[in-house]
């Protein structure tokens, strides 16, 4: 039997950076957020911060996939744009540099023909 001890942080190191929201970022998200959870169409969201990327991801019901998953991904920031806004089967719908101009996509969902 063989014991593993996990290895200890000394003061001097730093502990593996995580990737996260700003503030203004979450606003701009969460606006979003507000207006289709009005509509009806969203119930509920989860967010991830990884090593990597950051995930706010969009539920219809808790128990279920996200209907979508809107990155962060700070590496592709000189190259693709470093936001992204990925559909249920993994396609990504829209990618750029700016978050405003990336969630379109997602707002014209809300958009709808009054008849």
């Amino acid at each position: 039997m063989t014991i593993h001890i996990p290895p200890q942080v000394t003061p001097f190191e730093r502990p593996p950076e995580q990737i996260a929201f700003h503030r203004t970022e979450l606003s701009v998200i969460l606006s979003l957020y507000g207006r289709m959870v009005a509509a009806g169409e969203w119930r509920d969201y989860g967010i991830s911060c990884l090593k990597e990327v950051a995930i706010f991801s969009v539920f219809r019901r808790t128990a279920e996939i996200p209907l979508y998953r809107i990155e962060k991904r700070p590496k592709l920031r000189s190259k693709q744009g470093m936001y992204a806004v990925i559909g249920t089967g993994g396609q990504v719908l829209r990618r750029g540099h700016d978050l405003k101009s990336v969630l379109r996509v997602l707002e014209r969902k809300l958009i709808r023909a009054v008849e």
